[in-house]
């Protein structure tokens, strides 16, 4: 059962990461689709008609990665993100070299550095990834300088006779459009490292709950007892320790199954953890054997050893099928100071033992034996 509910919420986990994406993905698509909606009336406005049917095809090649977004399976969106690259450097070395570089339009290029570096960062599932996006990265980088070098020599197909205001104006617009693309990517990474250290942190959590406690009660494991033993007695400060065992366990499991045994130790960690709250710790031991560190002297465990006894024995364990009624023995030892803890553990099971030979449901503390 909880295999299954561990695979569901993965699946949960990876739709909800896929959706996510998709959405900010959109977002740049449209970003850059209307960039080319607003070139299409610029570049008609300077009758460089080219360019009007180039920037045609580009609205109508972003409308269709949109669509893929938005219906296709995630393996597709590769090809649209390759088809966006590639667009790109297009549209930048044509821009450039009908009208000329001083209006900017190479700018594009530069932004595709970070686009690719992100895209490739999600989307790729392989070791390659990195690679990939560093010689996409290189090959905008050798894109730019080629354009560069390719307008100087070949000049402009189009003289376009603007004035200098306008032809700054472009140049702004462009500059603003590419580092708004810019801004973007950089603000979407800080978000996902963000996102990812909260689940890194989240998961750590999860794996020290894991690490520390027992799956099946919930309560401490005996490696996190053992923590709690030795701060206990670094600290100077008493403390008892109580051995818990519940009566006739083994017949209850031949008697009524494993399962039922199971619904038996959960119950009484409930109730031991109920009891003992901020008073110390409940760690099980091994098996039916449950060890409480009790803060203070033994006064002041003996009641709740005491109580903890008590509510066992009135609680009713139950399935739908039955309901039966067990009983616990409690074995209390006071740390002595300058003493090993694994005397005082000792000496708890010892009264343990005893409980258990001189006739169950009982607490014994250091007086019954003295």
């Amino acid at each position: 059962m909880k295999s299954i509910i561990a695979k569901v919420r993965r699946l949960v986990d990876r739709y909800i990461i896929s959706e996510t994406f998709k959405f900010k993905y959109a977002l740049t698509i449209y970003a850059i689709g209307g960039v080319h909606v607003f070139l299409i009336f610029l570049f008609a406005l300077f009758r460089v008609y080219p360019m009007v049917i180039l920037n045609v095809g580009s609205v109508a090649m972003y409308l269709y990665c949109i669509r893929v977004i938005k219906y296709g399976y995630d393996e597709e969106l590769i090809k649209t993100f390759y088809l966006t690259y590639l667009e790109i450097i297009m549209h930048s070395f044509a821009a450039t070299l009908f009208v000329g570089w001083h209006f900017g339009f190479a700018q594009y290029i530069i932004g595709l550095i970070p686009f690719g570096y992100y895209m490739c960062v999600t989307m790729i599932n392989n070791d390659k990834k990195y690679l990939i996006a560093t010689m996409l990265g290189f090959g905008a980088s050798v894109s730019f300088i080629g354009c560069r070098i390719l307008s100087a020599f070949v000049g402009s197909f189009y003289q376009v006779s603007v004035s200098p205001a306008v032809e700054v104006l472009i140049y702004i617009f462009n500059s603003i459009c590419n580092f708004f693309l810019l801004f973007m990517f950089t603000l979407i990474f800080v978000i996902d490292i963000q996102i990812t250290e909260k689940k890194l942190h989240n998961q750590n959590i999860i794996l020290d709950n894991m690490a520390s406690t027992d799956p099946m009660t919930g309560l401490y494991n005996r490696r996190s007892m053992q923590a709690f033993l030795e701060h206990a007695v670094a600290s100077g400060e008493p403390f008892c320790l109580i051995m818990c065992d519940i009566d006739n366990f083994k017949r209850v499991n031949d008697t009524y199954g494993h399962d039922f045994g199971d619904i038996v130790i959960k119950d009484i960690a409930q109730i031991i953890t109920q009891e003992v709250k901020d008073f110390g710790h409940v760690c099980r031991w091994g098996g039916e054997e449950i060890l409480i560190l009790c803060n203070g002297r033994l006064d002041k465990s003996l009641p709740i050893a005491e109580n903890i006894r008590r509510n066992v024995e009135k609680h009713s364990f139950s399935n739908r099928e039955l309901t039966i009624h067990c009983t616990l023995t409690l074995g209390i030892a006071t740390h002595m100071e300058n003493s090993k803890v694994e005397e005082t553990i000792k000496h708890a099971d010892e009264r343990l033992y005893y409980g258990k030979q001189n006739g169950k449901n009982r607490v014994v503390s250091a007086y019954d034996t003295a």
